[in-house]
């Protein structure tokens, strides 16, 4: 499991890891990882480090220390190497010795020769801005930013590109938008969440050591082997109730499509049978005749051990909350959202699992869209907290906030492609389908993202593709994620 950890506990961790060793030397540890990765880059974009052209954007902070012997590391081994301090004054002094000991040199940030620079160079650092940042990057830095975003430079930020928020993943005016960062000790949540996410490019770890606290960590991004520990797995004694059966009330004569593709996704998802409930029951038997057919109302459906509710379900407010109030856990989604009255959400005491998109989202916390997007990480935590559910924020990152509070998770395997009509009924059956198999809706979302996303990935495979694909590709992605356990 890939996690991540807010600014106050890395700096905490920082503060008694230094306690312990000789001045300077965590320092020279970041370096050393960072420098290895620069020469990685120098080697594929200019052939090798010697007779390379770096540039280093240098700020005052310890980010900037960083650049600074790297530049040193480099310059050492034969690349011209040219240091642009945004305030020279309160640039790192000992690093600042260090590449002029090396035969770096120094330019000032103004005027046209720092441009000139990073329009010719191989390789462009950025140090300009640490973990600490908020708002943005300062006006003086933004003409070094533009110039690296326009130059053929390879771009590397050092811990995490300027100019984005660490702990929040927000961006909130210009940043650096970097190939590659090499980040210290953990990930940082701004690295994993959208939209600073899209500025951090690849994302490489070095471990420097960090004494942190494995429950201590804000974020986590499952990965396979992660989400294989939690599949179901029927035993031998298995029949199709004890796998779970998974009721799913959608579809309206309106939408009778995203009743079908809620079923196929259930379908795909581990419970051993799927109970559809609705005015689509034509169209649903007429695809997958092994589904369970009522027209009775979810009241007098039959047996379940979960319930998704929603998707193109139009106004039909009374479903909506006669699922509510079953006692087993609950899938919400679409329709639903809009449908569910919010005191019958919170006043439910078996699980809850919301799964909005950016705009749903933003409707029900009563802000713009661009709000969520730009915040999705605060969102999806103020959702779970106002309504007592786990939600499940979808979107380029998908992140995973539960009710009780803890680490979100967030989700990586997705495709742009997935930005189809009725990728999310797909989802929507799948993790109601894990629901019901016996998973916590912390659990269910996480590992229906996870095998969603990557499911989009296989029926892509580069090219548009429609959300039948993707419930088709569930079973190829399951077995992928499988092999891992």
């Amino acid at each position: 499991m890939r996690t991540a950890y807010s600014v106050e506990m890395v700096r905490t961790a920082e503060r008694e890891l230094m306690a312990r060793l000789p001045e300077g030397a965590l320092m020279q540890r970041a370096a050393a990882g960072l420098a290895a990765a620069c020469a990685e880059v120098l080697g594929r974009v200019a052939g090798r480090v010697y007779g390379s052209r770096v540039v280093l954007l240098v700020g005052s902070g310890d980010n900037g220390g960083d650049a600074l012997y790297v530049g040193a590391r480099l310059a050492r081994r034969g690349a011209g190497v040219t240091a642009v301090p945004l305030t020279p004054e309160r640039a790192h002094g000992a690093g600042l010795a260090a590449l002029r000991r090396a035969g770096g040199r120094v330019v000032a940030a103004g005027g046209g020769a720092a441009g000139d620079l990073i329009a010719r160079a191989d390789l462009v650092v950025d140090g300009i801005v640490g973990i600490g940042g908020r708002g943005g990057l300062r006006e003086e830095a933004v003409p070094l930013a533009d110039a690296a975003a326009r130059s053929r430079a390879a771009v590397v930020a050092v811990d995490l590109p300027s100019g984005v928020d660490a702990d929040t993943g927000q961006v909130r005016g210009a940043a650096v938008r970097a190939d590659l960062t090499v980040t210290f000790g953990a990930h940082k949540p701004g690295l994993l969440i959208d939209p600073a996410r899209e500025y951090a490019g690849s994302v490489r770890l070095v471990d420097i050591g960090l004494p942190l606290p494995a429950d201590g960590a804000a974020l986590e991004a499952l990965q396979h082997a992660d989400v294989a520990r939690l599949l179901p797995v029927p035993g031998t004694e298995s029949d199709k109730y004890r796998r779970g059966v998974v009721g799913i009330a959608a579809g309206s004569a309106r939408y009778p499509g995203a009743a079908v593709l809620a079923v196929a996704g259930a379908l795909r998802g581990g419970a051993g049978a799927v109970r559809y409930v609705g005015p689509a029951g034509d169209a649903v038997i007429a695809r997958f005749p092994e589904t369970l057919v009522s027209d009775r109302g979810p009241e007098r459906a039959g047996r379940v051990q979960a319930w998704v509710v929603g998707p193109g379900a139009g106004d039909d407010a009374g479903t909506v909350a006669q699922v509510l109030a079953a006692d087993v856990p609950v899938l919400i989604d679409a329709d639903g959202l809009r449908l569910a009255d919010a005191e019958a959400v919170r006043g439910r005491t078996a699980p809850t699992l919301m799964t909005p998109h950016a705009g749903e989202a933003a409707a029900l916390l009563g802000v713009g869209r661009d709000e969520v997007e730009g915040a999705r990480l605060a969102s999806a935590r103020e959702l779970a907290g106002r309504y007592g559910a786990t939600v499940l924020l979808k979107g380029s990152t998908t992140v995973v906030a539960g009710a009780e509070g803890g680490p979100v998770r967030v989700n990586a395997t997705g495709t742009s492609w997935l930005a189809t009509a009725g990728s999310g009924d797909v989802l929507s059956g799948l993790a109601g389908s894990l629901l019901a198999a016996g998973l916590s809706a912390r659990d269910a979302g996480s590992a229906g993202a996870y095998l969603h996303g990557l499911a989009g990935r296989f029926a892509a495979e580069g090219a548009p593709t429609g959300a039948h694909d993707v419930a088709e590709a569930i079973p190829r992605a399951w077995r992928d994620v499988a092999r891992a356990g």
